[in-house]
């Protein structure tokens, strides 16, 4: 049974993480409806500014979120601005999604040249130390992310249904055309929310930083995964993306240890395959979707 309630924990745990990556690819995908395929990159990008300014600067990891979440807003809105914006108009949708597919390759290379080959290592100031919770043992940094991925869940639904800039976000993600009729600027929207998408992944990178080594391909790691999150969970479902991360988490750590760590990846992808064939719009898309929470 120890056993049992540990996987379980483990599981959690690793949903939670996979979580907190996936929130902010969901909510661009939402309201853009623009595949990033740069995500992963901008978590690399935010685990690099968190170790240099944890390893340079002398700052606990944690407290870089206070800088890192900003200029990683900053990145979201600078590339919805001046290279995703512009191509809005073209007749082919794929034009914008080979964008951030070179706007990848280009922050992968551009890590390769500052920091080179070598995986750089976040201090963990405590983070990894281990908890003993009755017969479950975790580490501090993986409750840490626990809670914040909930707390992001809980400050994005609040925002999208309780606010006016959230009304106007969600109005922009049911019609385009209806909103601008009604004032919105749609362009400004789309900035702000691939802002805040990119900001999210910047929590990300903080809470994820003192836990995994950080090199130029960490997000091609996240990133696969997320993308399986967030198809299951529903596109453009914040819940649905938390709910989906959690399910894909338990699956892997139930998965690696009763059938083998080698499998898991195949467990995880033929649920995901399974999915897509049943239910192709995702398991809680028509209850989560951001059109649809309610005023």
């Amino acid at each position: 049974m120890n056993t049992f309630l540990q996987v379980l924990t483990n599981g959690i745990m690793l949903g939670s993480l996979f979580a907190i990556v996936a929130v902010g690819l969901t909510l661009i995908f939402g309201i853009v409806k623009v595949v990033n395929f740069a995500h992963g990159e901008f978590l690399m990008v935010g685990m690099y500014l968190t170790y240099v300014l944890t390893t340079w600067m002398g700052i606990h990891p944690f407290a870089t979120v206070i800088l890192v979440a900003p200029a990683l807003f900053l990145l979201g809105a600078v590339t919805q601005r001046f290279l995703i914006q512009p191509l809005m108009s073209a007749d082919d949708d794929h034009i914008q999604i080979f964008a951030t597919v070179g706007l990848s390759t280009a922050l992968i290379n551009l890590a390769l040249l500052v920091f080179g080959a070598d995986i750089a290592s976040t201090p963990a100031s405590g983070l990894r130390t281990p908890l003993q919770l009755g017969p479950v043992r975790l580490l501090s940094g993986q409750v840490a992310i626990l809670v914040a991925s909930i707390a992001v869940v809980v400050v994005l639904q609040f925002f999208l249904s309780r606010t006016q800039t959230g009304r106007a976000i969600r109005a922009v993600a049911q019609n385009r055309a209806a909103a601008q009729l009604m004032g919105i600027n749609v362009n400004w929207i789309y900035i702000l929310t691939f802002g805040i998408g990119a900001a999210c992944v910047g929590v990300a990178s903080v809470l994820i930083a003192p836990l995994y080594p950080t090199s130029s391909g960490i997000g091609t790691y996240f990133v696969l995964t997320a993308f399986v999150v967030v198809v299951l969970g529903g596109l453009g479902s914040i819940g649905g993306a938390f709910a989906g991360a959690m399910i894909i988490g338990l699956i892997d750590s139930f998965a690696g240890f009763y059938i083998g760590s080698d499998l898991r990846e195949v467990a995880v992808f033929g649920v995901f395959l399974l999915i897509l064939i049943l239910k192709p719009s995702g398991l809680f898309s028509s209850r989560l979707n951001l059109s649809h929470v309610s005023p």
